[in-house]
């Protein structure tokens, strides 16, 4: 009897392509593979990539790398949003044997009928514009939450983004679908669901007549037993409509965390980047989920070194979200990518600039997110312990998404405890209290 044929996954980029890669992982295994870790010997190695940043085109290599140091004869696959984008330069790279693109990926057991390195990378790839199918897909594996894919690809044209190039036009499932998947995902055990896909305030489900929106499918999914939180990874401003936030601060399973990206704190630059809102409409967002959920946290997407950032619009920037009530940020260091209309204007940001500026917007999310902690000290929360363990460690995060730690007992695993909040230890997490009930 020939022996089990094992295939190993790793995944660059956002929740998104978690979400996906977990499908396709468990399409092969239902195809008579074994999973493995990615650090171990397999047959077949599988890449999803990114393509948002330089930082993820240089990780795909090293993973490639990394697989054929495991085993020199295994088959190495690229899929994903640099897949799709670049396949001719994916296939170029020593050791890659197969490049699937936007649709081809969810297909990937066809293409392991036979295992072999090839000579020249296989390229299967359709247009991207005749890519109109939605694929549905969430996380397992996590005991404690899972990423559910709601929506794909996206309509707004970004002046620096490539997501549109790689994924398409926005589209997404029904919410029967949607609803059924998250059934699937509390048969499995798992506590908590994070709302996922490119642009996913533009959720809109024709399926039965009627339009349905984004503040009908998380209604919908309010209503699905056996899970106990929801979070929304992230949503536009200008689509985070009063409704949603109004529904949120009444719902037991919608957790108090938004995550909305702002990219500037200047107007003249949203307008640069083509955003659909000003920054005046972001501080009302800010100012409406505070007046509603006071605890609640907020994350802040930013791009420093966009192409006409000048010393005063990044210091309109800084100064815009000193001032907001937010917890954290995501600094995103602006990096030129090919085919997008940013690539060719003027005024371009030296890449020292760029990184002193990131480095500046760093040190004030360090800042924003002890403050935020601070208030939370003393608080009584519930806390969704994680199964990771470090230095006898075991860690979790409150609703509104502070971060604790508390000494390792396995039966806390993927439970849900009230903890009183006591102090912000040498790691910057939360040491917590149980409280018995």
């Amino acid at each position: 009897m020939s022996q089990t044929k094992k295939a190993a996954f790793t995944t660059l980029g956002c929740k998104l392509n978690f979400s996906e890669t977990s499908i396709i992982s468990r399409k092969v295994i239902n195809a008579g593979f074994e999973k493995t870790d990615f650090n171990t010997k397999a047959d077949v190695y599988v890449i999803n990539t990114c393509t948002v940043t330089d930082n993820a085109d240089k990780k795909f290599k090293q993973y490639v790398k990394q697989a054929l140091k495991h085993n020199p004869d295994a088959m190495v696959i690229a899929i994903g949003c640099y897949a799709q984008l670049k396949p001719e330069e994916l296939a170029d790279v020593e050791g890659v044997d197969m490049v699937l693109g936007i649709e081809e990926k969810f297909n990937l057991p066809h293409y392991l009928k036979t295992l072999s390195k090839k000579p020249k990378a296989e390229i299967h790839s359709c247009e991207v514009a005749d890519s109109t199918a939605f694929f549905s897909a969430y996380s397992s594996g996590d005991r404690t939450r899972s990423f559910l894919k709601i929506q794909d690809g996206c309509d707004y044209p970004c002046t620096y983004c490539t997501i549109p190039l790689a994924r398409g036009k926005g589209r997404n499932g029904t919410v029967e679908q949607i609803v059924e998947n998250a059934r699937q995902i509390a048969r499995d055990g798992i506590k908590e669901i994070v709302i996922t896909g490119v642009n996913i305030g533009t959720f809109k489900d024709n399926s039965n007549g009627t339009t349905r929106k984004f503040i009908d499918l998380i209604k919908a999914l309010d209503q699905v037993e056996g899970i106990e939180r929801y979070r929304i990874s992230s949503i536009e401003p200008n689509l985070l409509t009063d409704e949603i936030i109004e529904f949120v601060a009444g719902s037991k399973k919608f957790v108090p965390h938004f995550h909305i990206p702002l990219q500037s704190g200047s107007n003249t630059l949203l307008k640069r980047m083509k955003r659909r809102y000003l920054r005046e409409l972001y501080a009302e967002k800010v100012a409406k989920i505070k007046s509603l959920m006071p605890d609640a946290a907020i994350g802040v997407d930013v791009i420093v070194g966009f192409p006409g950032e000048t010393d005063d619009l990044f210091l309109e920037t800084y100064r815009f979200i000193n001032e907001l009530d937010v917890a954290y940020l995501h600094v995103f260091t602006y990096s030129e990518r090919p085919n997008t209309e940013a690539v060719s204007m003027d005024g371009v940001v030296p890449k020292v600039v760029r990184n002193k500026r990131s480095k500046m917007l760093r040190g004030l999310s360090a800042k924003k997110l002890t403050a935020f902690y601070q208030t939370q000290l003393g608080t009584t929360r519930k806390v969704l312990f994680e199964k990771a363990e470090k230095d006898h460690q075991m860690f979790g995060f409150t609703e509104n998404y502070v971060k604790v730690s508390f000494p390792y007992d396995e039966k806390l695993v993927n439970t849900v405890q009230k903890v009183q909040l006591k102090n912000i230890d040498q790691q910057g997490n939360v040491t917590v209290e149980i409280k018995k009930t």
